[in-house]
């Protein structure tokens, strides 16, 4: 289990040698033993956190602080409002495609109004049986396994999005931010109010705003991979350094060169080697 450490904070991080059964979700475990107000940077995903070790992280932010399994939507931690804190953290932290959390959570993730949620308040019971099961697992392969097979489970049974919400999502993804907008209705064979209304009722995001997330984080990674910034605006879309300065500071509420020594950003290549924001996922499912 590799070891990553930031100042004070010595992370263990593992992550599942085999792909999800499930599209558009990948998975870390952590196992921290001191997390001192850690920046939440936002990512084009549903976020769930699975605790299960005698600490409990504490997310301070978007509602009051929260601790235990926790639920949040894509952009947690916007304007760099959410921070996370905690000893002797131990966790499984899966990030789902907005496609696929519908399904998953068994609501939408809009209903999710820009909180972090206990888990308990969607699933109830399950989410302490789920934490039992993971403490009762000695190995990370297996509980990522554990964990993979209840979300197929729950994936399998649950209500898809609409079909053209999946294929505008997956554009937005695919083009890595850069898309015109108002072309996804035109793929999708809708009006634009119609997609509109439905993407954002189905995904917890307007276009716009799942567009100009997807651009950021690809942005914010290039950043923290030691690329200039005047370089990655140019490379991700942006008009020029200083738009991407704004969506810089609108996201995490600091600036490029602080991005760029973000802890929670440098640890994805161990956490989630080869599979970021980036990547396809998320497929249309009908």
């Amino acid at each position: 289990m590799p070891t990553f450490e930031h100042g004070a904070a010595v992370w263990d991080v593992a992550a599942p040698h085999r792909p999800s059964a499930v599209p558009g979700l990948t998975m870390a475990g952590f196992g921290v033993r001191e997390l001192d107000r850690l920046r939440m940077v936002p990512h084009p995903a549903v976020t769930l956190l699975l605790e299960f070790g005698p600490g409990a992280p504490v997310l301070d932010g978007a509602g009051g602080p929260r601790s235990g399994s926790l639920v949040a939507g894509a952009g947690l931690g916007a304007g760099g409002a959410v921070v996370a804190r905690g000893q002797d953290v131990e966790c499984v932290q899966v990030r789902l495609s907005p496609v696929t959390a519908r399904a998953i959570l068994g609501i939408s993730p809009a209903e999710l109004d820009g909180a972090v949620v206990p888990l308990a308040d969607i699933w109830g019971p399950e989410a302490a049986r789920i934490r039992e099961r993971l403490a009762e697992v000695p190995l990370w392969d297996a509980r990522f396994a554990l964990v993979d097979a209840l979300l197929a489970r729950r994936y399998a049974a649950g209500p898809p999005v609409d079909p053209e919400v999946a294929l505008a999502w997956h554009r937005i993804v695919t083009g890595r931010g850069q898309v015109r907008v108002d072309l996804l209705a035109d793929e999708a064979g809708w009006s634009r109010r119609r997609l509109w209304s439905r993407f954002r009722s189905q995904l917890g995001l307007a276009p716009k705003q799942a567009v100009k997330l997807v651009r950021f984080d690809r942005a914010a990674h290039r950043l923290v991979a030691g690329e200039g910034a005047a370089r990655v605006a140019a490379d991700t879309g942006y008009a020029d350094q200083s738009h991407l300065h704004r969506d810089v500071r609108e996201f995490t509420g600091t600036t490029p060169a602080a991005v760029a020594r973000e802890p929670f950003l440098a640890v994805d290549d161990l956490a989630w080697p080869g599979r970021t924001a980036s990547t396809p996922s998320g497929a249309p499912r009908r």
